[in-house]
């Protein structure tokens, strides 16, 4: 397709997880290239879009919903999965408690979610080992027992990030493949950016 201008192939990517795992900053790392440790906690849900593009030179356009990790806001996610064709789930693996909730995530988009669904099962903050809670192997057993892929990332020195979102465009299949959506996310009643991360006091957002 050398001299035509290539049309993007549209996809709407969820980010699920609890606080503080990362979300925001894996996004962020991607979409920017960039790793700000005082985010804030995302409110509600952000929007970001990126393009890749694969070894065939196919142009694949991530809408990038992040959600928050607070429970109080659980209720909104379905909202913003529902209809995606893309997730990652995300934990800390420094903390065991993140890693049992991105499981229960697991579960309720195998119930609620779309069944096609390329999910990712992601361990965040690999530049920690030190604090190391969940082994590689944790991860990978039980990616492998629920049909994901496994990947662990650090949002800070950006291993494995743009991989990552490389490896689902690999995965999504032809046949989910959308026209490119022009008029912006398709969740009704949500704006662009709304909730989106601001720089503050306060930890790594989720």
């Amino acid at each position: 397709m050398a001299g035509q201008m290539r049309k993007a192939l549209t996809y709407k990517l969820v980010l699920l997880g609890d606080a503080g795992v990362g979300k925001t900053a894996i996004a962020v790392q991607f979409v920017k290239g960039q790793f700000n440790p005082f985010l804030e906690s995302t409110i509600g849900a952000s929007f970001m879009n990126q393009t890749v593009t694969l070894p065939d030179e196919t142009l694949i356009k991530f809408q990038i919903w992040d959600t928050a990790g607070q429970e109080r806001f659980h209720s909104l996610a379905p909202m913003y999965y529902r209809g995606a064709q893309a997730a990652i789930v995300v934990y800390d693996i420094t903390n065991r408690n993140s890693f049992e909730k991105a499981k229960e995530w697991i579960k309720e988009l195998q119930q609620q979610g779309d069944p096609n669904v390329v999910v990712a099962f992601v361990g965040n903050k690999v530049d920690m080992p030190e604090a190391r809670k969940i082994q590689p192997s944790e991860g990978e057993s039980y990616a492998s027992e629920n049909g994901l892929f496994f990947i662990e990332t650090s949002a800070k020195t950006a291993e494995n990030v743009s991989e990552l979102f490389m490896k689902i465009a690999k995965q999504l299949p032809s046949i989910q493949r959308q026209k490119d959506i022009t008029s912006g996310p398709s969740n009704p009643g949500v704006k662009p950016g709304v909730g989106a991360p601001s720089k503050g006091k306060g930890g790594c957002c989720g």
